[in-house]
């Protein structure tokens, strides 16, 4: 099996110590790659790479419509080997077939949105005060970017930093995940035969801590993006802050989903599962948090567990799986954990909570499809991410409560209203401090609309015209169009 090697200035180069890690399928365990595990030295002449490009290269003098072309060209690669990229997404994270093929289909149309968006705005004249002046505000690229993402949904989370900082006319350096790298590997081979210049775009692989860690410190490095946990997030705010580079941070959510009790109760039920177990609950917006109203709680519930009984886990290219594994033994150990601590609390465990015995599941990093109820804000499985398969259940009362028990969290990604009554949906969606809400309905994003969180799930914003203006900076320009001397002095 050939090495997977990074690709630093326009060259594809094994790591500087020589060093490899195996890529597993999690599904099975088997060994689908090994590529560069690279390191501090690995990462510095990337930086050093992407700072040249961006100071001496044309990248960020290159018209805004050429870049616009550019990135466009980047997502026609990206649907005519949409199969190829599918297939590595699912091996790499054992997400099923037909999600990965989504999500390759969203991948390319950001592409081509950022694509498009290059080249609209040029800037904004502002009326001076002071006579015999012209006033203008620009925007202009950021500098050197560094972008790093997580395992969980690889190729799209790099899809939302790199088509912006491209088309902004910054220069990157990525790092994927080190465990699930492989579709970010291949989109760069693709960026390289679109023809993004040498040193624009760069990949480094291997271990956060000595990789990620390097680019949040670099002084030569203007931005840092991450997407990853709270504590992760956090050391690399700290890191940044050695030269006050901008920073955009998503930082994942526990999201509440509320049904009241006119909603409509089968698409209610099928909502919060798509809601929960989509990715096997391995998604930063997953409705993990359901509040219940008490007249519908019990029956809500009742349906909840006879749908959960029902999905079918396995292999993610088969066609009749609904929800492949988690990502790794390491991971399944946290959410095991998380089974116990609930349980501890006085959480009562409805369905699941431990790994299935059906077959040909043995192999692979499989967890049940999990509920508790009896559930209240004062629990941990409530309060903290637990990034699997385990749907949390709260009952309230009144719509003020359901407000109060939503914003309950330290968390603001996203969250979740279902009602007939649209006067109360737009009541409580205007209480509750969060990045997204949706209106019955649950989990739809697309390129045009902002992404981030609220408190705790981060800072700034990714997609849309925000996810753009996160890689720019804002320049006032004055002239004064008749100059004369002031004799103040």
């Amino acid at each position: 099996m050939n090495e997977k090697q990074m690709y630093i200035n326009g060259h594809w180069l094994s790591a500087e110590s020589g060093q490899t890690r195996t890529i597993i399928n999690p599904f099975n365990q088997e060994v689908i790659a090994e590529v560069a595990e690279g390191n501090e030295k690995d990462t510095q002449s990337a930086i050093e790479a992407a700072r040249k490009a961006f100071d001496k290269g044309e990248w960020r003098h290159t018209p805004a419509v050429e870049r616009g072309k550019m990135v466009l060209k980047i997502a026609e690669l990206i649907e005519r080997d949409k199969q190829e990229l599918a297939e590595l997404e699912t091996l790499d994270t054992g997400k099923t077939f037909t999600e990965s093929m989504a999500d390759i289909e969203d991948i390319a149309e950001v592409f081509r949105y950022y694509g498009g968006l290059a080249d609209k705005d040029g800037g904004e004249v502002i009326e001076s005060p002071i006579p015999d002046s012209r006033s203008k505000v620009v925007r202009e690229p950021v500098g050197v970017c560094g972008q790093i993402t997580p395992w969980n949904y690889p190729l799209l989370q790099a899809a939302w930093k790199i088509a912006p900082a491209l088309a902004a006319g910054n220069t990157l350096i990525i790092k994927p995940s080190e465990i699930t790298p492989l579709t970010t590997i291949k989109v760069t081979k693709l960026m390289e035969e679109a023809g993004v210049p040498a040193g624009v775009v760069n990949l480094v692989l291997g271990n956060g801590a000595k990789t990620g860690q390097v680019l949040a410190e670099s002084h030569l490095v203007d931005l840092i993006s991450f997407t990853g946990g709270i504590e992760t997030g956090r050391k690399v705010m700290t890191a940044a802050s050695a030269n006050f580079k901008k920073i955009a941070l998503e930082l994942g959510g526990k999201n509440p989903n509320i049904v009241f009790d006119d909603a409509d109760f089968e698409t209610a039920v099928d909502q919060a599962m798509n809601a929960i177990f989509f990715h096997a609950g391995q998604v930063c917006s997953a409705g993990a948090r359901l509040l219940v109203q008490k007249n519908i709680h019990d029956d809500f519930v009742t349906a909840l567990v006879e749908r959960t009984k029902q999905i079918k886990l396995g292999s993610g290219f088969e066609d009749t799986t609904q929800s492949g594994p988690l990502i790794s033994a390491e991971h399944r150990e946290k959410v095991e954990n998380y089974v116990r601590i609930g349980i501890n609390e006085g959480a009562e465990l409805a369905i699941g909570g431990k790994r299935p015995e059906g077959e040909g599941l043995q192999q692979g990093f499989f967890f049940e499809p999990t509920i508790f109820t009896n559930c209240n804000t004062s629990m941990r499985i409530v309060q903290e991410e637990t990034f699997g398969p385990i749907l949390t259940i709260e009952r309230f009362e009144t719509e003020k409560q359901a407000i109060q028990l939503a914003n309950d969290s330290k968390y603001g990604l996203a969250g979740a209203i279902w009602t007939k009554e649209i006067r109360k949906a737009e009541r409580v969606s205007s209480e509750l401090r969060m990045g997204t809400v949706w209106i019955n309905d649950f989990h739809p994003y697309f390129a045009q609309a902002p992404w981030g969180g609220y408190k705790s799930s981060g800072i700034g914003r990714e997609l849309g015209k925000l996810g753009l203006e996160e890689y720019t900076e804002v320049k006032h320009v004055f002239e004064n169009t008749n100059p004369k001397p002031l004799h103040w002095f």
